[in-house]
């Protein structure tokens, strides 16, 4: 199994006629993903390579059936995208887009976080993968292979190397997931890890986390509650001077909150084993998963 997307998904592109739209959703294609639709207002009755383009999400899903979406139009209209693909059904919802403003953000997150059943991956993230099954976003999906190894993480090229060792160790992932580095992601550590839990196929969670925020310790509370599995974590930026952001809007360390070594502490104390360095972690779990 997997978590997310699988052989299932058929995804909705908003943006699907831009540039960017159709590269990536053309590569999705490409990889297996059943890409069933395009939306863009005003430009209804069209195609994109073969795949028809609507006018909204909701006819999108009456037309095609359509049960996930990707959003990739600019920062301005991603909201009222990710909005109308909710209220179209749509439970699955992956935003790439970058550069959504912090209020927008706030906005979708106080919507959606009342529907325990929509899952939104993103803003600002690399999306979903379930390597042999479906691709939705910007993943590399030649780096992973299928297995059992589920992945969390805030930033997307971390995931792509430690995926890679852990194919070059001999070990494989069910899913993928790149929850992205805003202040205000749609899905969190903790949301992702449940369903890692409940998955029968994950038999090892990877979390890739950074400084900035306390993800990471509320992460280590629900693993201590929750999780029966073993989980291998990592902390990026722990050089960073504080008040500096680096990469994402969420890396930042503002006084004593967001530290890197107090979420390394809050991760061990609840019996996480910390990578020092993305190989270190799949050396982790190569042991783990081969002991």
């Amino acid at each position: 199994m997997s978590i997310l997307v699988d052989e299932s998904t058929r995804l909705a592109v908003s943006g699907l006629t831009g540039r960017e739209g159709t590269f990536h959703a053309m590569n999705n294609r490409r990889y297996g993903t059943n890409v069933v639709a395009g939306v863009t207002p005003g430009k209804g009755g069209q195609d994109v390579e073969g795949v028809p383009v609507f006018n909204t999400f909701r006819q999108a899903v009456e037309a095609t059936e359509a049960n996930a979406a990707m959003i990739f139009v600019p920062p301005r209209f991603a909201a009222d995208s990710i909005l109308e693909a909710d209220d179209a059904g749509i439970r699955t919802i992956v935003a790439i887009t970058e550069g959504i403003p912090a209020h927008d953000e706030l906005m979708v997150y106080n919507v959606l976080h009342r529907k325990p059943d929509v899952h939104l991956i993103g803003p600002n993230c690399p999306g979903v993968l379930s390597p042999g099954k479906a691709n939705v976003g910007i993943i590399p999906a030649g780096f992973f292979k299928p297995g059992n190894v589920g992945v969390v993480s805030r930033s997307g090229t971390l995931t792509y190397q430690i995926g890679n060792e852990l194919a070059q160790g001999g070990f494989g992932n069910s899913t993928i997931v790149g929850i992205g580095g805003d202040p205000v992601p749609g899905s969190s550590f903790v949301d992702i890890i449940a369903l890692f839990e409940d998955d029968p196929d994950t038999e090892l969670i990877v979390m890739s986390g950074e400084i900035g925020g306390s993800a990471e310790e509320e992460a280590a509370q629900y693993i201590a509650a929750n999780v029966s599995k073993p989980v291998v974590g990592y902390v990026a930026g722990l050089t960073a001077p504080p008040g500096k952001t680096m990469g994402h809007a969420g890396a930042i360390v503002s006084g004593s909150s967001g530290g890197g070594q107090a979420k390394i502490d809050a991760l061990e104390s609840v019996g996480v084993r910390v990578g020092r360095t993305p190989t270190q972690v799949a050396a982790i779990a190569v042991e783990i998963l081969g002991a």
